[in-house]
């Protein structure tokens, strides 16, 4: 069982209602923690981090968060600088704060350079101020003029957070629930006959693969979402996890047991609210970022869908 980590933590809001909590550690989940019923979008996703000692429900369950990332990082491709490969560096050094943007140590110099001086690019003194840039890697200082401080990426976003932004453009959603007996038709199932369940109407926001990137900080991050599983809570105290959208029932299946999603009720639903089960889908994906020399994964679940279907018990005439 997952609980709440209670801790003082910096919430961020990234648009369109998505909720990033920072200092997220690893064996964490993000889950949505109110979905768009008519939509099936999340409103709000929140950070669930595992308890100690016990990273998931599951612990064979697919692949685990990987973490933040680093939010400075060194890319020599532009000057043809190969060795090292990109990677994350120390956002400080001796020689100032990182800088993605310029790809190096950021100091103001002090004393300023004279009016007139080549540094400062034409530009009088109080216009903006000559800072020193340091690539250490190639043991390079140069001066540079800027009219603000270069941006400290030390401040910005990490990998991670990027990834957040690229995974709301995905515009992910809840599956359409398919299920036999069709729910809202006056169909009913009977005890003991095969149910089958799938995501109707499958696309990439539903079932995925998709794929996105997002830029911030000075970081480019890349994310691509495939939907993990599907858990069926089939209202009878029963859950069925499927790892596949599931196959359509058609008539022509007759009584068949579904090949990859199904269920067989053993009792009927007259007990229940409007005499129906209520038969939750809730999907699980799992999401793997790349990009600022750095890949990582997120964990992302909690995107429901609910619909009420009847089991009734066949009677059987004795004369």
């Amino acid at each position: 069982m997952r609980r709440l980590l209670i801790a003082v933590i910096v919430i961020t809001v990234l648009g369109g209602g998505l909720v990033v909590f920072s200092a997220v550690p690893a064996q964490a989940d993000t889950v949505c923690g109110q979905v768009d019923p008519t939509s099936g979008k999340c409103l709000i996703w929140i950070e669930v981090p595992a308890t100690p000692g016990n990273p998931g429900d599951d612990p064979d369950d697919g692949p685990k968060d990987t973490g933040s990332g680093k939010s400075c990082w060194w890319d020599g491709r532009p000057q043809n600088i190969h060795n090292p490969p990109p990677g994350p560096v120390p956002c400080n050094s001796e020689y100032g704060y990182w800088s993605n943007t310029w790809n190096c140590y950021i100091q103001l110099l002090h004393p300023q350079p004279p009016a007139g001086d080549p540094s400062r690019q034409g530009h009088e003194p109080g216009d903006g101020a000559v800072y020193q840039c340091y690539q250490h890697y190639p043991d390079l200082l140069i001066w540079i003029w800027s009219a603000d401080p270069p941006p400290d990426s030390g401040n910005g976003p990490t990998p991670r957070e990027v990834a957040q932004i690229a995974i709301e453009q995905m515009d992910l959603r809840a599956i359409d629930i398919g299920i036999t007996p069709r729910p809202g038709d006056g169909s009913v199932g009977i005890v003991g006959m095969p149910v089958w369940m799938w995501a109707a109407n499958p696309d990439s926001h539903t079932v995925g693969p998709i794929t996105a990137s997002a830029s911030a900080g000075g970081l480019t991050i890349t994310a691509t979402a495939r939907l993990h599983k599907i858990t069926w809570d089939m209202g009878d105290g029963t859950k069925v996890i499927c790892t596949k959208p599931g196959k359509p029932y058609k008539a022509a299946y007759g009584d068949m047991k579904s090949p990859d999603c199904g269920h067989v009720y053993t009792t009927s639903s007259s007990s229940k609210p409007d005499h129906r089960f209520a038969v939750t889908a809730t999907s699980d994906w799992v999401i793997d970022w790349e990009g600022a020399g750095q890949t990582g994964t997120i964990r992302l679940n909690g995107l429901v869908r609910e619909a009420q279907i009847a089991i009734g018990e066949a009677q059987v005439l004795v004369q």
